[in-house]
């Protein structure tokens, strides 16, 4: 069995539903079970991520990069980083925020910095945009194109995420599972105590 724990902070429940898609495309893989964290629950414990074979890492937009509580997690885990102990893991990020673009790539490469100085392997989004084979845009996976992560745009005047965004998170959610279920992962350790 692989698990899959999707961290993520979540300040108005945009990017808590974005989690929750992610973890029902992944859920449709057999042999992987995924949990949803919350990045501020974890800032005392960091080491519990060294229960999970992948990690997913959520977190809005703000002002170019990953919210204060993503940001305080990923410091937590320098002890995990001076020993390396998440080494091998499979790694992936998502990002949400009011706009289109809204500097989502600068929060998806810091997520995927973090992962790679902790010696994760990254997934990115292989999903085409299917505007361009005729898909309307607001139905369409990846229809902004984002290919390091998942982007979704939490318009404020819409009750719910356009259709497009939720697909492209179901469909991110099974390809990481998918990913994982292929890769011959480190055995897991116990979520002990970890020491600088």
């Amino acid at each position: 069995m692989k698990s899959i724990a999707i961290v993520y902070h979540s300040a108005s429940g945009r990017t808590e539903r974005i989690a929750l898609t992610i973890a029902n495309g992944a859920r449709r893989v057999p042999g992987c079970e995924v949990q949803l964290l919350q990045a501020h629950e974890l800032i005392e414990r960091p080491q519990a991520l060294l229960a999970y074979h992948g990690l997913i890492l959520g977190s809005p937009t703000y002002l170019g990069g990953v919210s204060a509580p993503l940001k305080a997690l990923m410091d937590a885990t320098g002890p995990l980083w001076r020993q390396q102990r998440l080494r091998g893991r499979l790694a992936a990020g998502f990002t949400v925020s009011a706009l289109p673009a809204g500097d989502k790539q600068s929060t998806l490469i810091s997520m995927f910095t973090f992962c790679m100085q902790h010696g994760m392997l990254w997934a990115g989004n292989p999903i085409l945009p299917e505007q361009h084979r005729g898909v309307p845009e607001s139905e369409a996976a990846n229809r902004l194109g984002s290919w390091s992560g998942l982007m979704a745009q939490a318009d404020k005047t819409a009750p719910d995420f356009c259709p497009g965004d939720l697909k492209t998170a179901h469909l991110f959610g099974q390809h990481f599972a998918e990913t994982l279920s292929r890769l011959q992962q480190p055995e897991l350790e116990p979520a002990q105590e970890c020491h600088a």
